[in-house]
């Protein structure tokens, strides 16, 4: 997908829903999209407290100090990643998500430039990697899984992707930019 392309799918002032934080802990992640390339992802750190070795986006707690949720992304992806943020072309956010941990999410999507190279912090990152766009677009994909959790049958979406399993509250954000890329949203 060409940047034009991104531009158009993903305009500026992107259309999203905000929801009240109530008692849930504020949190901002960064979608990172490479032009002609795709998403990058981090797997985390297995000694993180949270979702230790679990596929993320950059990000993590909004602090006092930040300014914005965009703000908190970027510092996120600066510390996470080494994202230097002067790089990073925010184009707006997407719908907020609740986790069942917790968390209120709010996604701010960015631009990389090509070629954009990522310097992973091994005490919160163990990987950096990327998901296509060409499996953004598979309306094939994700993939639908029931598991029983908590003695019920809970359904859940699944990327697929060679090296991770990408599920939960990262899978379902993906699934909220693919129905946009895809134009069904």
């Amino acid at each position: 997908m060409t940047e034009a392309e991104l531009r158009r799918r993903l305009p500026p002032g992107l259309a999203h829903n905000c929801l009240a934080a109530a008692e849930n802990r504020p949190a901002a992640v960064l979608i990172p999209l490479e032009p002609e390339r795709g998403v990058w992802l981090t797997r985390r750190s297995a000694q993180m407290p949270n979702h230790a070795g679990q596929v993320s986006f950059p990000g993590g707690k909004i602090e006092r100090g930040d300014a914005s949720a965009e703000a908190a992304a970027l510092r996120e992806a600066r510390e996470e990643v080494g994202l230097d943020p002067a790089v990073a072309e925010v184009l707006g956010r997407m719908d907020d998500f609740i986790t069942g941990t917790g968390f209120h999410i709010t996604p701010v999507v960015a631009l990389v430039p090509r070629g954009v190279r990522f310097r992973a912090d091994p005490g919160e990152v163990q990987e950096v990697f990327c998901l296509p766009f060409a499996t953004l677009l598979d309306p094939a994909a994700p993939r639908r899984r029931k598991v029983f959790w908590r003695g019920m049958e809970q359904d859940f979406v699944v990327w697929p992707h060679e090296a991770h399993v990408i599920w939960g509250a990262t899978a379902k954000i993906l699934l909220d930019l693919a129905l946009r890329l895809r134009g069904a949203r």
